[in-house]
């Protein structure tokens, strides 16, 4: 999430989670790998291609096609969806890095603004909630992270911060863990603890099949587990090109309609 993802993604209206080749020192602070992290996180535009499938309890697989354009390092957002038919032209808008999100419905050519608590909100019925596609910098703005032990995990040689919600601030998660990876600065796994109970853990995201695109390292796989709900969402970079001129309009009432 995955200003995330989100967290994330990111590609992702801000989860695709693309970067820029960095040197990491062993001596970094939590500040100077959590902003690093976050530039990674956010190039300046992208356009790419996602598949989202969710697996529910039952077993049954929900699986959605979409188009995701992004700019402004994640603070504008837009989301097409492409497959199934009955979802077919329905558009995400998130603006403000995910704190204004609108939807079009074009078999009503209706357009709704969601209200500012629907952020926390499940996506599709999936295992990643609006708050988790947005924004840019909520790592940076919403929570104070220290630095923890240096820890391997999925394989890798990671950086592992804590990162608790500051006062004040209507972030969904009371606490999150993230564990990142030396050589890219990319994040391999993210823990996110239960808004009101910082020791229950509610869900965790983990990022795979890290390629060089364009010279940015992308993860081309991103699993959401539940951990509340034993459910889990599987995201797939389809294609992805960080080299594009995209126009402001797209990012509007209009833009939501082409």
């Amino acid at each position: 999430m995955c200003k995330h993802f989100s967290l994330l993604i990111t590609l992702l209206l801000g989860i695709t989670i693309p970067g820029i080749f960095l040197i990491a020192q062993d001596d970094m602070t939590a500040e100077q790998i959590i902003h690093t992290m976050t530039e990674t996180l956010n190039p300046e535009q992208s356009e790419g291609k996602m598949k989202m499938a969710i697996m529910t309890t039952s077993g049954e697989e929900r699986t959605f096609v979409y188009q995701t354009y992004s700019k402004d390092g994640g603070e504008k957002s837009l989301m097409k969806y492409l497959e199934p038919s009955r979802v077919k032209g329905q558009t995400i808008l998130m603006l403000n890095d995910g704190d204004d999100i609108w939807t079009y419905f074009p078999k009503k050519n209706h357009i709704r603004k969601l209200a500012t608590h629907a952020k926390k909100q499940k996506l599709e019925g999936s295992d990643f909630s609006y708050e988790d596609m947005g924004g840019s910098n909520t790592f940076i703005d919403e929570y104070n992270t220290v630095r923890l032990d240096d820890e391997k995990k999925e394989g890798y040689t990671c950086y592992k911060l804590e990162l608790t919600r500051r006062p004040n601030s209507d972030a969904g998660y009371s606490r999150l863990i993230i564990w990142v990876d030396k050589e890219t600065l990319v994040p391999i796994v993210i823990d996110y603890f239960h808004e009101n109970d910082p020791d229950l853990r509610e869900k965790q995201l983990i990022l795979r099949d890290i390629q060089v695109i364009d010279n940015i390292p992308t993860p081309m796989q991103y699993t959401m587990y539940n951990k509340l709900d034993d459910t889990k969402t599987n995201m797939e970079i389809i294609e992805v090109n960080y080299n594009v001129d995209l126009p402001d309009n797209l990012f509007t009432e209009e833009g939501m309609k082409q």
